[in-house]
C-alpha cells in the first residue's frame, strides 16, 4: 500500500481525508491556499482522532504527527504515491489544479478528485497524462463513511481504475466502480431523486419537513443502512424474491413512479424547507448536530459490520 499520500485542499472533506489516511498509518502531505488551511486541518485531525481510536480505526503504526503542510500544491504532491484533491467544486479551478498536479508527479501516480458532481474527462482536459485521473468521491465525513465512488474518464485506463479501487480498499473503504460518467455520479443522483419527492410532498402540503425526514429515518432508512433498494425489494418478494416482487408489486410501484412530483426549488419552496428544517433542528447548533450524527453513524457502522 502507498505510504505517502497528498491531500490537496484541506477544507472539511480534505481534512477528513487526511485524518482517514493518517489513521491507516500513511504519511500525509497537504496543501490549501486558505490562510487558515493548515490550522483548520490540524484541528480537524485532532478532533477526529479520539473517535477513530474509539472505533478501532487507528492502525498500530499510525501517527497523526506524520502530517506536513506545504505552500504549493506541487511540493505537497512530490513523492506521493496517491493524490487526493478536494478543492472547491468549480470546474475551472479543478482543470487548472489538475494540470499543475499532473506536471508534478510521475505518470503512474493516480490523481483522484473528491468532486461530488463534475466529470473527470473535463477536469483532466489539460493534463498530459489524463489516463491516471479518476473521480474518488467520498461521502461526508470521509473518515467515517466507507463509500467511495470511483469514476474514470474517456481517457482513464483500466489500470488506473484498478489502482484507485485497490488503494481505497486497502484503507478500509468500500469503493464502487461507476462505469459511465454522469453528472452527480450515482449516490448523489439517488439522494437527489429522493429529496425531489420529499420537497414535492412538503410543497404540496402532504407532510411537514420533519415528518418527511422521519418517514425515511424511522422506516426504509433503517433497512438502507444494511442493503440498497434492489436487495430490499428482493427480500420484500418473500421466497419468490425479486421475480415475485416485480409481478405482484411492480405495477403498483410503477403507478407511484408515474405520480412522482416535479417541484422546482422556487423561492417560496426554499423558504418553506428552510423554515421546516430550522424547526426540526430545534435550536441545535451545527456542531451539536455533527456530534449527534457522528455518534449515531459509529453505532450504525458497528452494527453493519463496517468497523
Amino acid at each position: 500500500m502507498a505510504k505517502r499520500v497528498a491531500v490537496i485542499g484541506t477544507g472539511t472533506i480534505g481534512a477528513s481525508w487526511a485524518a482517514c489516511f493518517l489513521a491507516r498509518g500513511l504519511e500525509v502531505c497537504a496543501y490549501d491556499p486558505a490562510p487558515n488551511g493548515e490550522a483548520f486541518a490540524r484541528r480537524f485531525i485532532d478532533s477526529a482522532w479520539p473517535t477513530l481510536e474509539k472505533i478501532g480505526a487507528v492502525a498500530p503504526d499510525a501517527d497523526r504527527k506524520r502530517f506536513e503542510f506545504f505552500d504549493e500544491p506541487e511540493a505537497a504532491a512530490e513523492g506521493a504515491a496517491f493524490v487526493q484533491e478536494s478543492g472547491p467544486e468549480r470546474e475551472d479551478l479543478k482543470i487548472e489544479l489538475f494540470a499543475t498536479l499532473d506536471a508534478a508527479v510521475p505518470p503512474t501516480t493516480v490523481i483522484a478528485t473528491s468532486s461530488s458532481g463534475l466529470l473527470i474527462s473535463r477536469v483532466s482536459v489539460r493534463c498530459k497524462h489524463p489516463q491516471r485521473c479518476v473521480i474518488g468521491h467520498p461521502f461526508n465525513p470521509p473518515h467515517l463513511i466507507p463509500l467511495v465512488e470511483v469514476v474514470g474518464g474517456a481517457r482513464t485506463t483500466p489500470e488506473a481504475i484498478d489502482k484507485a479501487m485497490t488503494f481505497y480498499r486497502d484503507i478500509g473503504k468500500h469503493p464502487i466502480h461507476i462505469r459511465k460518467e454522469v453528472r452527480g455520479h450515482v449516490a448523489n443522483r439517488l439522494q437527489a431523486a429522493l429529496w425531489r419527492e420529499a420537497v414535492h410532498l412538503v410543497a404540496d402540503g402532504v407532510v411537514s419537513v420533519a415528518d418527511a425526514d422521519a418517514a425515511i429515518a424511522y422506516g426504509p432508512g433503517l433497512r438502507w443502512a444494511l442493503m440498497g433498494p434492489h436487495l430490499t425489494f428482493h427480500m420484500a418478494g418473500g421466497e419468490g424474491g425479486m421475480a415475485h416482487f416485480m409481478s405482484h408489486i411492480g405495477p403498483a410501484i410503477q403507478g407511484w413512479m408515474d405520480d412522482l412530483g416535479q417541484t422546482r426549488l422556487t423561492p417560496q419552496v426554499q423558504k418553506a424547507i428552510i423554515e421546516g428544517v430550522d424547526e426540526e433542528a430545534a435550536g441545535r447548533s451545527m456542531a451539536d448536530l455533527q456530534r449527534w450524527r457522528d455518534r449515531k453513524l459509529i453505532e450504525i457502522l458497528k452494527v453493519a459490520g463496517e468497523m
